[in-house]
Parts: structure tokens; C-alpha cells; sequence
């Protein structure tokens, strides 16, 4: 066989063994989630666990749940970690642009050839744990890749809640809960309390729980959980001290300080001021940030030796795309991946941070299983004219459906069926003096940052 027919047969079974992976029951990727009391549960995710002895236990680990910044938080905990010499494994969700980028050793997405055998290894045990999950066998699939890997840290976002996700077999050093607000509320309850609750089943008995500043009935839910299981809860906003010092287009600084001394009878790192940088814009990342050293602080108490020096390194260097993400910067070209109002109103506020007072033409593309209304209530003033298109993810709401919300707005918007054509129209409207924002999902933003980088604008 020449090496020409060697890539296509490896580019085929690659293929193949992702629609093999993507032929499983995956919420994902539906436009409505129901039988959720069926679905949802950890049986099957503890079964393939047995069933493969259990990789997750062969390394320690730290889980990271929450509505919004929880990629952020743990991208930037990673980093961290991988700055201090250790061998990190990430595993995140959804992908940009590559499945494999799910999962991760030191930066390093898993290659195809491993992403084929590690599913030839479970295809035999689907037949043993009958509705299996895509998300499911993909968690699997890391853990077991993380264990081959011997990596001295893992840093697992949950996919969706915390209760019931399937990462949730895990028995970490910390817990971490970002910031919680409205989102898959068919699934998570209608309530910030409930949703807290599901979202407080990551923490586990004796481990510490990092929590981000929430609203005061989510972070009330937080601590009875907390209370109930005998896990010691850091409050970020409580126990440290934060400010944002500069910002320009490139990067953002501030400092914390922790207002604990010790910890059971152990200096904690950042007892003094901590001057750190982060190329993640906005304020919702300074806040990301403090979340991520509250966290390293208490994985440095579980024995792992993390440096002040490495913290600052690894931080500077985080990379994470798609949030607030400046493609060009006069007049910008901004990808933000916001999909409820909460978000939005973060995203709102780092606009006017960045660009006061200068005019954006809006693309907006959003699931059709969210709230557009929150949505387009924060966003919509910030908005001189609408775009209304679509990724090509199956959840996706069709211009014409999104031309319907804007309907009752009073707004100019049109519509273009593609990504491609809805940047090629906002380019030559907005010339040289007005901003283009892409934003309602995360498969929007990677599809204008995909398009950006494909063609020459």
C-alpha cells in the first residue's frame, strides 16, 4: 500500500469511528431534550468504569461545573498546572472545530490513531450497558486516554449540570462552580436553586469546593450542599481579594490577594498581592481568574507544588477561543459565544469597556431550544442592524425562526442562510466605521472564526 492510500484508509476509519461515536444518543445534538429522568443518569457511565478498571481513578483530578466560565476557569487551571511541569490532562466540551480537541495532554489534542483505538476498546462493552450515550462514550474515551497518558493531573469540565454528568464518577481534589444562571432548563429545573442543585452534585464528601460569586439563592443551595456532605466551601469573593488594574486589546491585568493566611496550618500562595495578567477580555474573566487561583491554591494544599512564578506563566499563555475573541481590531471584528441573557450581559458590558459609543453590526445565530428573548433584550441596544443566520449544528434556529423574534423589535434585521454570507454582508456593511459582533452560541462564533480564517476578507 503507498503512503497516499495509508493517510486515505486512516482519514476513513477516523471518520467512521467519529460516526460511530456520534451514533449514539446524543442530547447534544437535539433541538429538544426529553425522557431526561431515562437518560440522565450515572448507571452506565459507572458500568463502562468497571468494565474498563476504572481509569479515572488512576490519576487525581479537578472537576469544574457551572452556567458560564467554566471552560474559561478550568482552561486557565490547566495552564497553570501545565506552567508548574506537570502532565495535564483536559478534557472540555463542545469542540471548536476538531473533535479531538476535547481532549487534550499538555495542549496536545489526542491523535486520530489513539481516538480509533481507544473506541475499538469500548465498541465490545456498548454491548454490555445498552443506551449508551455519545457524551458518554467520549468522557470514557478521555479517561481511559488520560490513563494510558499516566498524566499527574486531569482537568475535567462537566459537560451538562454536575449531578448527572457523566464525569460526575470522579472523586476529585476540588471541586470548582462557576458563575449559574438560566440555561437548559428542561433538564436543570426552572429555578436558580434547582439549577444549583444539580449543578452542587459534583461536590463530594470531605473535598474542598471552590465557588465563584453567585446570585444569593444559587450560592445558598451551594452551601447546604456543601454543609451536608462536610466539604470545606471557599467563597471567592469572601475569602479574596481582587481588582482589574489595566486593559488594552491584547490582554488584561489584576491583582489578588487571599484573605486566608493557612489553611489547616499551610501558608496559602497568594497570602500577598499576586499581579497577574490574562489575554481573556472582560471582567467576567478577572473574575474567571480568581476562581481558577482560588483553585490552585487548594490544589497546591493537596500537595502539588505550584509556584507564584508558574501561575503568572501559565495564565499569560492561556488560550481559549471564541470568548471575546478579537478577530480584527480596527473596526473589530469581535466572536463572543454567549446563549442566554446572563452572558449577554456580560458580553454587553466588555463591549462597552472596549468600544464605547462605537456602532455594531450584529450576526446572531442561537440554538432553537434557548430563551431568545432574554437574550435579545440585553444584546439588542448595543445593535445597530441584525444579521439573522445559522451554524450547521443541528440544534440550530433557522434565520426565519430568528427573524420572528426580531419581529417584535424595533430593529433592522435581515437574513443570510449561511455564515459565510452573513460575515461577507456585515463586512461590506459596516466599511471602516462600524464593529461586527458574532455572537447567540458557541457553534456560531466557531463558524465566523472558521470563516474568518478561511478566506481573505
Amino acid at each position: 500500500m503507498n503512503r497516499q492510500a495509508a493517510f486515505s484508509s486512516q482519514d476513513q476509519r477516523y471518520q467512521d469511528t467519529l460516526d460511530w461515536i456520534y451514533s449514539w444518543v446524543d442530547f447534544s445534538m437535539k433541538r429538544h431534550v426529553d425522557d431526561k429522568h431515562r437518560f440522565f443518569k450515572l448507571d452506565r457511565m459507572n458500568q463502562l468504569m468497571d468494565l474498563l478498571n476504572h481509569p479515572e481513578r488512576r490519576y487525581p483530578c479537578v472537576h469544574v461545573a457551572g452556567t458560564k466560565g467554566k471552560g474559561s476557569t478550568a482552561s486557565l487551571v490547566a495552564s497553570a498546572l501545565r506552567a508548574s511541569g506537570y502532565k495535564v490532562g483536559f478534557y472540555t466540551s463542545p469542540h471548536l472545530e476538531d473533535f479531538r480537541e476535547r481532549i487534550t495532554v499538555n495542549g496536545e489534542m489526542i491523535p486520530e490513531a489513539e481516538v480509533i483505538e481507544l473506541a475499538d476498546l469500548l465498541k465490545p462493552l456498548t454491548e454490555m450497558v445498552p443506551e449508551t450515550t455519545t457524551f458518554e462514550l467520549t468522557t470514557a474515551l478521555a479517561f481511559e486516554y488520560f490513563a494510558r497518558e499516566k498524566v499527574d493531573i486531569a482537568v475535567l469540565e462537566v459537560g451538562l449540570g454536575g449531578r448527572l454528568d457523566a464525569t460526575n464518577v470522579v472523586d476529585p481534589l476540588v471541586s470548582v462552580i462557576t458563575s449559574i444562571s438560566y440555561d437548559h432548563m428542561s433538564v436543570l429545573g426552572n429555578t436558580l436553586t434547582e439549577i444549583a442543585a444539580e449543578k452542587g452534585g459534583i461536590i463530594k464528601p470531605g473535598r474542598p469546593v471552590v465557588v465563584s460569586p453567585q446570585k444569593p439563592e444559587s450560592l445558598e443551595a451551594l452551601r447546604e450542599i456543601a454543609k451536608e456532605r462536610h466539604a470545606p466551601l471557599f467563597e471567592v469573593d469572601l475569602e479574596y481579594d481582587y481588582l482589574p488594574l489595566s486593559h488594552s486589546l491584547k490582554e488584561q491585568t489584576f491583582m489578588i490577594k487571599s484573605r486566608l493566611k493557612k489553611v489547616q496550618g499551610r501558608n496559602i500562595s497568594t497570602r500577598t498581592p499576586l499581579k497577574l495578567s490574562l489575554p481573556l477580555l472582560g471582567q467576567h474573566q478577572v473574575e474567571n481568574a480568581a476562581t481558577a487561583v482560588a483553585a490552585l491554591d487548594q490544589i497546591r494544599l493537596a500537595g502539588f507544588s505550584i509556584t507564584r512564578k508558574s501561575i503568572k506563566t501559565g495564565f499569560r499563555n492561556v488560550h481559549w477561543s471564541a470568548r471575546f475573541e478579537i478577530l480584527r481590531e480596527n473596526p473589530p471584528v469581535v466572536i463572543d459565544s454567549a446563549h442566554n441573557g446572563d452572558s449577554m450581559e456580560r458580553l454587553v458590558s466588555t463591549i462597552d469597556e472596549y468600544f464605547p459609543n462605537l456602532p455594531f453590526i450584529m450576526i446572531f445565530g442561537a440554538s432553537a431550544d434557548k430563551s431568545m428573548k432574554d437574550m435579545l433584550n440585553v444584546i439588542l441596544p448595543r445593535s445597530e442592524l441584525v444579521i439573522a443566520t445559522q451554524s450547521l449544528h443541528p440544534r440550530a434556529a433557522t434565520p426565519t425562526e430568528l427573524k420572528k423574534f426580531l419581529s417584535e423589535y424595533d430593529i433592522e434585521a435581515i437574513t443570510e442562510p449561511t455564515i459565510e454570507e452573513a460575515m461577507a454582508k456585515a463586512i461590506s456593511l459596516a466599511g471602516g466605521s462600524k464593529g461586527i459582533l458574532v455572537t447567540g452560541s458557541l457553534f456560531i462564533a466557531a463558524g465566523a472564526r472558521a470563516t474568518w480564517h478561511q478566506v481573505n476578507y
